[in-house]
């Protein structure tokens, strides 16, 4: 994953969406290191991903692959909802 700036005005939406999927993680009883393996993307990419104090974008098909491992689709985490049973 590429570091590339981020706008200011995506900066809190990314935050966001990272805390989303920290809290859909835990809630499936997952580490960093599980969900990467899970997900087929790096468990440093996870922690940045997570991480409130280091906004990085990702893309698409990172999103994709962290939905799948989730069992959720993309949009409930941008939309920062829990499907029910979560």
């Amino acid at each position: 994953m590429g570091s590339r700036p981020v706008d200011f005005e995506y900066r809190d939406r990314l935050i966001e969406i990272g805390l989303t999927i920290a809290a859909l993680r835990k809630l499936n009883g997952l580490s960093q290191e599980a969900l990467a393996d899970k997900s087929g993307v790096s468990r440093q990419t996870i922690a940045l991903i997570e991480s409130p104090n280091s906004v990085q974008a990702f893309s698409v098909e990172t999103l994709l692959k962290i939905a799948d491992a989730l069992n959720v689709r993309a949009g409930d985490i941008l939309n920062n909802t829990f499907p029910s049973g979560k």
